[in-house]
């Protein structure tokens, strides 16, 4: 099945990748699917507290 989600490169710190697979494992989630969340999370509370971010899209 196709996917419209864009793939990416992310760098980490060492400290910081393991960690995060550590918490991902924990929560039974790939990496990227942990990270992707965490980021959704992010962008959440951040609209909560400065409205909305407004993406205009081409055609």
């Amino acid at each position: 099945m196709p996917t419209n989600k864009i793939q990416t490169g992310l760098r980490l710190n060492e400290m910081t990748y393991e960690k995060v697979k550590v918490i991902s494992t924990r929560e039974q989630r790939s990496m990227n699917n942990f990270i992707e969340f965490v980021i959704q999370r992010y962008i959440e509370e951040y609209e909560c507290k400065n409205g909305e971010i407004e993406i205009l899209l081409e055609d």
